[in-house]
């Protein structure tokens, strides 16, 4: 997916943040706090998604760490971003990046805490009022997260994306770990080494020949 801006609203905002290492997502934002309104190009957007776990892990490492400096930054001053966004924007935003980093971070604490009250109660019989609140707790987070992200992909991929749904189902809770891992990396990597940009290959997707050739 290629971002594409007019040129002089980029040049009003003050053009991309060099150090930023999700520059388009940081961009996505300034672009609100100064009125303007982007939009999504419907697809195909002719660009493959990294098919390996030796590209796909430092990609999600990058875009973790550019959303953390998202954040960061914009959250500098709160009351200022409440202002130039609004109430619904400015949640947004939190949803979007607060929210997915602290998801992904703490998801295997929420994963721990499960397995946790599972092996107390096939050792002890019954669970203590204490480990029932935190296993609820624990077990209500991970249903509704990994209900909110199939919903959301299968409402949004197309048929031809989504081939075997039972798979794409059933791998969800890997995929998250998956993701956990690169959030963590990613907390790491912003204090060590914040602006460092994992470069991402892809190879050039087949397009179909143009009608009449």
């Amino acid at each position: 997916m290629r971002p594409h801006f007019r040129r002089a609203a980029l040049d009003e905002v003050g053009g991309w943040d060099a150090y930023n290492v999700t520059e388009d997502a940081e961009l996505g934002v300034r672009l609100a706090r100064y009125g303007y309104r982007t939009g999504v190009i419907t697809r195909p957007t002719w660009e493959d998604a990294p098919e390996t776990l030796a590209v796909w892990l430092p990609q999600r490492i990058r875009w973790f760490k550019g959303w953390m400096q998202t954040w960061l930054v914009h959250m500098r001053e709160p009351a200022s971003l409440w202002r130039e966004l609004g109430p619904a924007s400015f949640l947004a935003v939190q949803i979007t990046s607060l929210g997915m980093i602290v998801s992904a971070l703490f998801h295997p604490v929420f994963v721990g805490s499960i397995l946790y009250s599972v092996a107390k109660l096939a050792m002890a019989g019954e669970f203590a009022p204490g480990d029932a609140a935190i296993g609820a707790v624990a077990l209500g987070n991970v249903v509704i997260g990994y209900a909110a992200f199939i919903a959301l992909g299968l409402v949004t991929l197309s048929g031809i994306e989504k081939p075997r749904p039972l798979v794409f189902v059933a791998l969800t809770p890997v995929y998250w770990l998956a993701l956990s891992l690169a959030a963590w990396a990613a907390l790491w990597e912003i204090y060590r080494r914040p602006h460092h940009w994992s470069k991402t290959p892809h190879r050039r997707a087949s397009r179909p020949a143009a009608p009449g050739r």
